[in-house]
Formats: C-alpha cells, structure tokens, sequence
C-alpha cells in the first residue's frame, strides 16, 4: 500500500515538482516545455506528427491521472491544492500540441506557450474559473484544460497570420 500511496504522490506532484517554492503550477509547466524542446531538437518540431503524438500522450497520461487520483491529492492537500500540478503538465503540453508548424526560433514560441499559459492558469478566464470549482480531480484538471485553450489561441492565430 505505501507504494501505491508514493506512486500516486509521484505522478500528481510530477516527481515532487509541486513541492518546489514559488510558485509550484509554474514548476509544474515546465517538464513539457523541456520535453517540447527535445522534440524539436531532435527534428520533430510543430507540425511533425511525433510532436503532436507525444505532447496529446502526455496530455493523456496526466489528464487521466490527474481525474482518476485528484480525489487523493484533495484528501492530503485540501481544494485543488498546489502540489499537484499533474493538471499544469497536461495543460501545458496541450498548448504546445497545438501549435501547428509556426515560422521562426521555436525558442520563442515555446517560451511564448509557457507564458501566456501561466498567464491564463492564473487569471483564469471563463470557463476555467467556473471549472475549477468542480469536485475532485475533475476540478483540478478542467481549469487547466480550459486555460491551455486560451493559451494556445493566439499562438495558433500568430502561427497562421505568420505563416
């Protein structure tokens, strides 16, 4: 049983990143940037089917754990509680996979993904204010989800005009 307790722990504080101070949603961001990099450095920039593929996986993994197990991160931590940030990692690869094949230094767009998520996660425009306020994992996740969205909309819009 400790095992599962520290698998869980593990996943929903993404290897304890949500423990990090300050600010740990913006700590929690940052593994799908790091990850958004690697791809295109390795050649599988936006627009590849690798990029999109990857990032959607692990849109997948956290969102789902993230719903599945927020419900224990609530029972430790209390209402959608910081050291989660299982839910940051899901929203911010969802910018990110949706950004389709943007002109210029991918540095700038990945630092402009994790900006104007962060920005957006925090201020949380409607939906996400409403979201939040769902019960369990549910509420954790959807906020991000919704914030991922207003997030990627400009950057989306930007790719096109720039493209």
């Amino acid at each position: 049983m400790i095992q599962r307790h520290e698998g869980i722990h593990a996943l929903l504080t993404v290897g304890g990143l949500g423990h990090m101070n300050p600010a740990s949603g913006t700590w929690g961001s940052m593994p799908p940037v790091l990850l958004a990099a690697g791809l295109a450095a390795g050649g599988f920039g936006p627009g590849t089917w690798v990029w999109h593929v990857v990032l959607l996986g692990v849109v997948l993994a956290f969102g789902l754990g993230c719903a599945v197990l927020g419900d224990e991160g609530e029972a430790w931590w209390g209402k959608d509680p910081s050291p989660v940030v299982a839910d940051e990692v899901a929203g911010q690869a969802l910018v990110l996979a949706l950004i389709p094949a943007a002109p210029g230094w991918i540095g700038w767009w990945l630092l402009a993904a994790f900006l104007l998520f962060r920005l957006a996660d925090i201020t949380k425009p409607w939906p996400a204010d409403g979201l939040q306020r769902l019960p369990g994992g549910w509420g954790i996740l959807l906020d991000d989800l919704a914030a991922a969205i207003h997030a990627a909309v400009p950057l989306i819009v930007l790719a096109l005009v720039l493209g």
